[in-house]
C-alpha cells in the first residue's frame, strides 16, 4: 500500500472519525479507534507475532501514537474475543492508563484479566453478553453473538449521531457449532433495516470460495487418528482454542487415554475455560504433566502449544530435543491449527524435525484436523446481502484479503466509491451516510524485545539480520592524527565471515593507504578516519567476497 502520509483535517462536531491503528495489511495487531465529540472508543487491542526477519523480537504492538496524548478521552476498550491478536496488547495500553474500562464477554475478560495479573494490573471491567446494550458517552453499543474458533465472541454495533457502524470482530457462520451458539443473523438483519453506514468485516478468508467447514467435522477425524496411534499422541493448537481442546478431550476419553496440558498459556487458559464452564472436562481424563510419564505410551495425549512453530513453544523444543518429552518412532503428532501467514517456514521446520525423529505428523495438509474460524466468501456475501451497508472498510487481513473482501462488497451492489481499502493509520470521517478518507497517519511497528518496549527500531533489526546473515568484521587501528600514519594495526577480527583471518591480509595495505591519503587531504578527527576504514573494507569485501558484513572500525589517536 505505502500511500503518502498526510495530516487529517480538524474533526468537525457531530462527525465520527475512524482510525484503524492495526490489523490492516497484516494478520494481527487488531485495533481500531472511534472518535466523536471529543470522546474515543477503542475496539480490540492485539499483538502481531514476529516473523523470521525480525530476530529477537517477542511481540509487535500497535502504534498507540494517535491516542497516546489523549488517553483521558478514551472511555473504553471493547474486546470482541479472547485471541491474542485482539487482546494481547491490552497490558501495554493499560500501562499508560490503568483505569481505561475494558468491555467484553465473560471468557474474553477472564483471559485478559489473567494476562493483566502477570503485569500487576487490576483492570476496571464491564462484562457484557449478546443482546445487551450499553451507553458509553456518545456511543450506544449493541453486542451481537458471532461464531468463531473461541467461545463468547461478539460483534459490536456502534451507534452515534453520525451514523451506525458494525464491527464484526472475527466470525464465521458455522450452522452446527460445538457450543450451539450461532452468528446472530437476525440481529444483523435488524441493523440492516435501521441502516448500517459503515461496515468493518473480517477479511481473513475473503479470498476462499464457498463456506468454511463446520467444527463438528474435526471431531471424528481426531478420534480416528488417536484410536489408531500406537504410542503417545501430541496435539498442538492455539492455547485459546477451547473448541479444539474440547474435541481432543472427548476423543482421548473415548479411546481410554488421559490428557496432560503442556505449556503455561495452555494450562492457564484451559483452567479458566473449565472453571467458567466453557470447557467440559470428562471425569478423570486430565492428569498432571509430571505424572503423565508414568502412564503407558498408548494411554496418554499431550495437549500442547507451538502449532505455529514458535521457537520457544513446547512443540519446537520437542523437535529440537530440548524438552523432557523425547519424541520418537511410533509417536503421533497432530497440528490442529491453520498456518498464520509468515509462519510457514517455522512450521515446516518443526514438522521436518519431528518426522526425522520418527513421529507420524498429521496436519491440515494431509488430514482434516482443523477448520478455520473465519467466514469464507460465501458467508460474507450472505452478510452483505443482509446488511446492505452504505460503506465498507474491510479489516483483519493482508492486502489481498482486503481487496477480495472489497470485491465481494461490490458484487452485491455496493459502489466501489463506497468501499475503502485502508491501511494502518488511514483516517476516515463518517457523517450523513458518507465515509471519506481525510488523512493518513505515519504508524509503525512497536517491538517488544525482552523487557524493552518500543526501543528497538527497524534499523536495529536490519543490523541483527546483517549479523545473522553476513557476519561481523571489526578493525582496530591506532594512528598519528597529524600524518595518518598507522602506529598499531590494522588488527582485524571477524565472526561469521571467514575462519582463516589471513584472508584479511589483502585489505590491510588498502586501509593504511586510505588513512594516509585522508590525512594528506586534511582529515583529522577519529570519526572521519573510521568512515574511511568502513568504506575501504566495505568495497573490498563486497568485490572480493560478495558479502556485506557489519563493519565496526575503532580508531584511536596514539
Amino acid at each position: 500500500m505505502n500511500s503518502p502520509v498526510f495530516d487529517p483535517r480538524p474533526l468537525a462536531p457531530g462527525t465520527l472519525r475512524v482510525i484503524p491503528i492495526g490489523g490492516l495489511g497484516e494478520i494481527g495487531r487488531n485495533m481500531t479507534s472511534f472518535e466523536i465529540d471529543g470522546k474515543i472508543l477503542i475496539v480490540d487491542c492485539g499483538v502481531l507475532f514476529p516473523e523470521e526477519n525480525q530476530p529477537g523480537v517477542d511481540l509487535i504492538l500497535p502504534d498507540f501514537s494517535p491516542i497516546k496524548d489523549r488517553l483521558d478521552d478514551v472511555i473504553g476498550v471493547v474486546l470482541t474475543h479472547g485471541h491474542e491478536d485482539h487482546i494481547g496488547a491490552v497490558p501495554y495500553l493499560l500501562r499508560l492508563r490503568q483505569d481505561i474500562p475494558l468491555i467484553g464477554s465473560t471468557l474474553t475478560l477472564a483471559l485478559v484479566e489473567a494476562k493483566l495479573k502477570e503485569h500487576r494490573i487490576n483492570p476496571y471491567t464491564l462484562t457484557v453478553r449478546e443482546g445487551q446494550h450499553e451507553k458509553l458517552g456518545p456511543f450506544d453499543l449493541e453486542f451481537i453473538a458471532v461464531n468463531h474458533s473461541i467461545p463468547d465472541a461478539l460483534a459490536v454495533a456502534i451507534k452515534t449521531t453520525a451514523g451506525v457502524v458494525l464491527h464484526t470482530g472475527d466470525f464465521k457462520m458455522d450452522q452446527l457449532p460445538l457450543d450451539d451458539r450461532i452468528t446472530d443473523l437476525r440481529a444483523f438483519a435488524r441493523l440492516g433495516e435501521i441502516g448500517v453506514d459503515l461496515f468493518l468485516p473480517d477479511s481473513t478468508n475473503a479470498d476462499v470460495p464457498g463456506f468454511t467447514a463446520p467444527e463438528r467435522d474435526i471431531g471424528p477425524v481426531l478420534e480416528s487418528v488417536i484410536s489408531k496411534a500406537p504410542r503417545r499422541v501430541i496435539v498442538a493448537s492455539f492455547s485459546s482454542h477451547v473448541h479444539r481442546v474440547q474435541q481432543v478431550l472427548d476423543a482421548a476419553h473415548a479411546n481410554g487415554r488421559r490428557v496432560a496440558f503442556m505449556g503455561r498459556s495452555m494450562v492457564r487458559n484451559m483452567t479458566i475455560a473449565a472453571d467458567l464452564g466453557y470447557l467440559r472436562v470428562p471425569a478423570g481424563v486430565l492428569i498432571d504433566a509430571k505424572k503423565a510419564a508414568d502412564l503407558p505410551d498408548n494411554k496418554i495425549v499431550y495437549m500442547s502449544t507451538g502449532s505455529q512453530g514458535e521457537p520457544m513453544a513446547v512443540l519446537a523444543r520437542m523437535a529440537n530435543l530440548e524438552h523432557q518429552i523425547e519424541v520418537g518412532k511410533g509417536d503421533t503428532v497432530i497440528l490442529a491449527s491453520s498456518l498464520i501467514p509468515g509462519n510457514e517456514n517455522a512450521v515446516y521446520r518443526v514438522i521436518n524435525g519431528l518426522t526425522k525423529l520418527g513421529a507420524n505428523v498429521v496436519h491440515k495438509g494431509n488430514a482434516k484436523v482443523h477448520v478455520s474460524g473465519h467466514a469464507s466468501a460465501g458467508e460474507l456475501l450472505y452478510v452483505y446481502n443482509i446488511l446492505r451497508p452504505k460503506n465498507v472498510l474491510p479489516v483483519h487481513g493482508e492486502y489481498r484479503h482486503l481487496v477480495a473482501n472489497q470485491r465481494l462488497a461490490m458484487d452485491t451492489g455496493i459502489p466501489e466509491t463506497n468501499t475503502i481499502i485502508g491501511e494502518d493509520g488511514t483516517v476516515i470521517d463518517l457523517k450523513d451516510g458518507v465515509a471519506e478518507v481525510v488523512g493518513l497517519l505515519d504508524l509503525g511497528y512497536v517491538y517488544v524485545d525482552g523487557s524493552t518496549v518500543g526501543e528497538i527500531t527497524d534499523a536495529d533489526l536490519k543490523d541483527r539480520r546483517i549479523l545473522a546473515e553476513e557476519g561481523f568484521v571489526s578493525i582496530f587501528v591506532a594512528i598519528d592524527a597529524q600524518t595518518g600514519r598507522v602506529i598499531v594495526g590494522p588488527e582485524i577480527q571477524a565472526r561469521g565471515f571467514a575462519e582463516d583471518e589471513a584472508v584479511f591480509d589483502a585489505v590491510k595495505p588498502l586501509i593504511i593507504r586510505a588513512l594516509t591519503d585522508a590525512a594528506e587531504n586534511g582529515t583529522r578527527d577519529t570519526h572521519a578516519f573510521s568512515q574511511v576504514i568502513r568504506r575501504t573494507v566495505g568495497r573490498w569485501v563486497n568485490s572480493s567476497h560478495r558479502r556485506r558484513p557489519m563493519i565496526v572500525p575503532v580508531v584511536i589517536e596514539a
